[in-house]
């Protein structure tokens, strides 16, 4: 940070905090969720209670994101059609594969697929947009995937067939939200990143309760104390928090480096695997951690093709 002017520097900073903490902070939710499966709950009720609580802050964030702007009335059927899509791809359908995957691999893998986020935003931008890819870009995909491979490869072994079911979850979960990301960026400009965010999450909210009641009796809500404390625990620290941090820290220094810092992210992950999950740390991990990290961060270094 050297050469920078005070305001800068400090400004860079607080960015950088930021993006950190929002990484550590959603890389949580995947221990969280872990440590009440223990509890004997299933995804469908564990991810209702999830967005039960979230559902109040998301519905603020909508109101605050609009104020100055146009009122929710004057939304073309265009725009409501782009925010229940949005909701169900990026938010509902996304976090109830990624709670159901949960229930077969470790936080581990489950982060790390995860991450391969920009790999699959990039590979649907070429299929739908068509967007130019550039050859390192492959070559950076190329190297993340072989890292998870390894990983999977390592907890095929040690788990048995199951993994294979909670894999095919968590990377449906992580193209459900690639799709969220291509197409969210067409709808930004016409409602607002911060209102966009609380709409649609709104929608996943409301869509997880109705699922609930569609799937389960009201007894199904009665459940173990801490389930309902860490998903309390879950919504605010873990999914409203880090959005907030997130979206400040792009605010000051940009998408780009953001992503770059949220590489902390899995490797948090791991480390709260290990500590609060008993989750192994080993070799074939460590190499694999490293593969799909260097991957994604070759992958943000290329300058975008147009």
């Amino acid at each position: 940070m050297a050469g920078l002017a005070p305001a800068a520097s400090a400004r860079l900073r607080t960015g950088l905090a930021l993006a950190a903490f929002g990484a550590v902070a959603f890389s949580g939710k995947a221990i969280i969720v872990k440590l009440a499966y223990r509890h004997g709950v299933d995804a469908v009720t564990l991810i209702m209670y999830r967005m039960l609580f979230a559902l109040p802050m998301f519905a603020l964030l909508a109101w605050w994101g609009g104020r100055g702007r146009a009122p929710l009335s004057t939304f073309a059927r265009r725009d409501w059609l782009a925010v229940a899509g949005l909701g169900f791809s990026g938010y509902y359908l996304a976090s109830f594969l990624d709670f159901a995957g949960l229930q077969y691999v470790t936080a581990s893998l489950e982060r790390l697929m995860l991450y391969l986020n920009p790999t699959l935003v990039l590979l649907l931008s070429w299929l739908l947009v068509g967007k130019r890819v550039h050859p390192t870009q492959v070559w950076a995909m190329a190297v993340s995937y072989l890292g998870i491979a390894l990983v999977f490869g390592h907890e095929l072994r040690l788990e048995g067939s199951n993994v294979v079911l909670g894999a095919l979850l968590v990377f449906a979960s992580a193209l459900s939200y690639a799709v969220y990301l291509v197409y969210s960026g067409q709808v930004v400009s016409r409602i607002g990143s911060l209102r966009l965010t609380g709409l649609a999450t709104s929608v996943a909210c409301l869509l997880c309760i109705v699922q609930f009641l569609l799937l389960r009796p009201l007894s199904a809500a009665v459940v173990a104390e801490p389930v309902v404390w860490l998903s309390l625990l879950n919504a605010v620290a873990c999914t409203f928090v880090p959005v907030l941090a997130v979206m400040m820290a792009i605010e000051r220094i940009g998408a780009a480096l953001t992503a770059q810092t949220g590489m902390v992210g899995p490797l948090a992950t791991i480390a709260m695997g290990v500590v609060l999950l008993g989750e192994p740390m080993n070799g074939w991990i460590v190499v694999g951690t490293v593969l799909v990290l260097g991957g994604v961060w070759l992958l943000t270094r290329v300058r975008p093709s147009r």
